[in-house]
């Protein structure tokens, strides 16, 4: 029996984000959650939001974690985990995407990461596809608050790469695959959710 993992901050994120959701993922979609993490969130947004089927994804290593979540859930329009590294030349999407939704990612990654993530979601999301990102970000090269200049320390000291990421860096990613910026809400704890849509396909 695997313990099941446990984030505290999936905890305490979760209920202003379900919010945000229920505003944007409308229609009866398939929502690709990318890097899954401990698999609360996709249990309780799959709970919360039942007109919706989530597809968890995330490394390897951590699938053990996430099956075990899954078998307490129990839920029928949550699916089996898919392992997907954001490196791996092919994604296992390749019928497309229609929304996706990441959280407390792209200050994990490195920056050619998360140049990876943006270009594979050009790649394999469809016209009109819903993609939101939630964690904190920096505007006009500045930390938002003294909290968040700790944290992105505290990334650093692990890995120099990761850090808290320039919103105007990650919109023009975005906007360099198609993807146009609907929202960017404001967050408790000094993160955002930024709402993106996929337009048509670039010529």
């Amino acid at each position: 029996m695997v313990n099941k993992p446990f984030s505290q901050s999936c905890e305490n994120n979760k209920t202003p984000i379900l919010a945000v959701l229920r505003q944007v993922f409308i229609q009866p979609v398939t929502v690709w959650e990318i890097g899954s993490g401990s698999g609360q969130h996709a249990c309780y947004f799959a709970s919360q939001l039942p007109h919706l089927v989530w597809q968890p994804t995330d490394l390897e290593e951590n699938m053990s974690g996430i099956n075990a979540w899954l078998e307490e859930a129990q839920l029928a329009n949550l699916n089996q985990p898919r392992v997907l590294d954001v490196n791996q030349s092919v994604w296992p999407c390749q019928e497309g995407m229609e929304a996706v939704f990441t959280a407390n990612t792209l200050h994990i990654m490195d920056w050619k990461q998360v140049q990876t993530l943006f270009e594979k979601l050009g790649s394999y999301s469809k016209p009109q596809a819903l993609i939101c990102i939630y964690g904190p970000f920096n505007y006009n090269g500045a930390f938002t608050s003294d909290s968040n200049a700790r944290f992105d320390q505290w990334l650093k000291d692990r890995n120099p790469l990761s850090g808290i990421r320039d919103f105007e860096a990650v919109l023009v990613l975005a906007e360099s695959q198609g993807l146009s910026l609907l929202n960017d809400h404001a967050m408790p704890a000094n993160n955002r959710l930024l709402v993106f849509q996929k337009m048509e396909n670039l010529s």
